[in-house]
């Protein structure tokens, strides 16, 4: 869907904010862009929809290079929601949202209806909010409004540039599970930018992590948290505390009646929970000789992502 092919961004300083970038993320796929400040993921995310000119190689959409597309038919077919939300303060909720389907000459029924699809698909009452102006509106409602203006004239990519960050914990969180859901319902491929690893492990389908211009790796939550490449990656995702001790009894899902045969003790290291679950898709847990429960892979990769989560506040 979206090729990189020995992307390069130099600057006129010289600085190299992209360093011969190869990437394939597929059709329909969530893709989350990962790594410290400086590492040139708001850079790649931006020379998609051409915000930043390529310096040297080519990015392709399909089979067509970027630079061959007409740059308003570019972006008017790559919806991009960003950090600072931008909409429109004079306008309403619905005519900020119809903004590129005007631009595309779509009939007034056309639009009437597309908005009140998408408010509804947010999680809005197009009653309550279509005739509201962006400043009677939260945060969070406001960065929905935003997600829908990047849906609204049904594109098949979107960028999304660090969007949630700007949010108390309580809305990122209620956005984050929106987006999962959303995610399983429109068939779109994403292109996500974060600095917050839980998110991208809560997220991502696939997950590249960058540093200094370059894919470290790419891979899904799963082999990033099993296969960490080398010594940063590891560290970058906290995968140098596998040895610790976790609580699964905490998380374990309940018994279900599937027929289990791999089982793990409940004062099983992290590693060890690691090593069985990249060879099985569920383990039986045991104490004092009964079973109590079963975990899956998710169910540790959310344990992983709340627990880096929790260690990025310590220091704060």
């Amino acid at each position: 869907m979206i090729t990189f092919d020995k992307v390069t961004k130099l600057y006129d300083d010289r600085t190299k904010a992209v360093d011969q970038l190869d990437l394939h993320i597929q059709e329909n796929e969530f893709f989350v862009l990962i790594g410290p400040s400086g590492c040139g993921k708001t850079t790649t995310l931006k020379m998609i929809n051409r915000l930043i000119d390529v310096s040297e190689g080519n990015i392709f959409i399909g089979d067509k290079k970027v630079t061959d597309y007409d740059i308003h038919e570019l972006r008017w077919n790559i919806g991009y929601v960003l950090q600072q939300i931008a909409l429109f303060p004079h306008m309403t909720i619905a005519e900020n949202i119809a903004v590129v389907p005007e631009l595309k000459k779509w009939s007034k029924k056309k639009m009437h209806d597309r908005i009140d699809e998408l408010l509804e698909m947010v999680g809005l009452d197009p009653a309550v909010y279509r005739d509201r102006k962006p400043a009677e509106l939260s945060g969070g409602q406001q960065q929905r409004i935003g997600v829908a203006r990047a849906l609204a004239a049904d594109p098949r990519i979107i960028l999304m540039d660090e969007p949630f960050s700007a949010l108390d914990p309580i809305s990122r969180e209620k956005l984050q599970n929106d987006m999962l859901h959303l995610k399983r319902t429109i068939n779109k491929t994403v292109v996500f930018v974060t600095h917050d690893i839980r998110e991208a492990l809560k997220l991502g389908d696939r997950i590249c992590i960058m540093k200094e211009g370059k894919a470290l790796q790419v891979g899904t939550p799963d082999d990033i948290l099993h296969k960490p490449v080398n010594p940063f990656v590891r560290d970058f995702v906290g995968a140098h505390r596998q040895d610790e001790r976790i609580d699964l009894e905490s998380f374990v899902l309940p018994l279900d009646g599937t027929a289990v045969s791999h089982r793990l003790s409940a004062d099983a290291s992290l590693a060890e929970v690691l090593e069985k679950l990249s060879q099985h898709e569920k383990i039986l847990i045991e104490k004092d000789g009964k079973s109590i429960g079963l975990i899956d892979r998710q169910t540790v990769i959310e344990y992983m992502a709340n627990r880096l989560n929790e260690r990025g506040r310590e220091h704060e």
